[in-house]
């Protein structure tokens, strides 16, 4: 301050401007305005977004928030988790719960997949991106109604067209495989052993283990003179 503000009397002085290491939010507000934010959200809340809209916090002080609400929500007895879900943050109901939270929600509603379509979602999962000549020969199985309910679904989405001879559609799974499976990404595909235990007991481990062990079917490539698709 200047000499002259310091000859007013304190009510009547403006406020000292803050330092820049000087936080803005308390800790434990920073924590309850993320859980806030992770509840609200429709979609996991991504780092980019928590930065965004916590502009004026330290990304190292919401991260550490972060990692205390992990710790309280994995407390036994709380039927809700933080968990880091599709590259972002989610507060999500309990599996153990599902049973009763889908009496509430929708009783009458089928949940579970197939089996043929648990099969070729697999399949996609750890060959993508793959057409759907390609799961039928891998798989030896029809697969083009499977791909349609998987769509519908959202847990597959077309990934362009091949460019060999016919120009099939590529399928790649989806951020709401990754919701619907609990991953972050990809890399956390386990070994198909363990991911059929995710997917059920009746699905055919040692075929799948198989066509995804297999090389990917090789299709003849499109000729110089054969024009691209224009709609990819």
């Amino acid at each position: 301050m200047d000499e002259k503000t310091d000859e007013l009397p304190l009510e009547d002085r403006p406020p000292e401007p803050l330092l820049d290491d000087e936080p803005v939010l308390p800790p434990q507000e920073v924590r309850a305005i993320l859980e806030a934010l992770i509840f609200a959200s429709p979609q996991p809340l991504t780092p980019h977004e928590i930065a965004k809209v916590l502009d004026n916090v330290a990304k190292e002080t919401w991260q550490a928030a972060i990692e205390e609400l992990k710790v309280e929500y994995a407390r036994d007895g709380r039927g809700l988790q933080l968990v880091e879900v599709a590259g972002g943050y989610q507060i999500t109901t309990r599996p153990e719960y599902n049973d009763w939270i889908r009496d509430l929600v929708d009783p009458q509603r089928p949940t579970r997949l197939s089996i043929p379509a648990l099969e070729t979602l697999a399949v996609i999962a750890y060959k993508q991106p793959v057409t759907l000549p390609e799961i039928i020969e891998l798989r030896g199985v029809k697969s083009a109604g499977v791909i349609k309910t998987l769509l519908e679904k959202r847990l597959v989405r077309i990934a362009g067209r091949k460019e060999v001879v016919g120009r099939p559609m590529l399928y790649r799974t989806t951020k709401e495989f990754l919701l619907h499976f609990g991953l972050n990404d990809l890399s956390e595909l386990p070994q198909i052993e363990d991911f059929a235990e995710v997917l059920g007991e009746e699905v055919d481990v040692a075929g799948l283990r198989k066509a995804i062990d297999a090389p990917t079917p090789v299709s003849a490539p499109l000729s110089e003179d054969e024009p691209s698709d224009p709609t990819t």
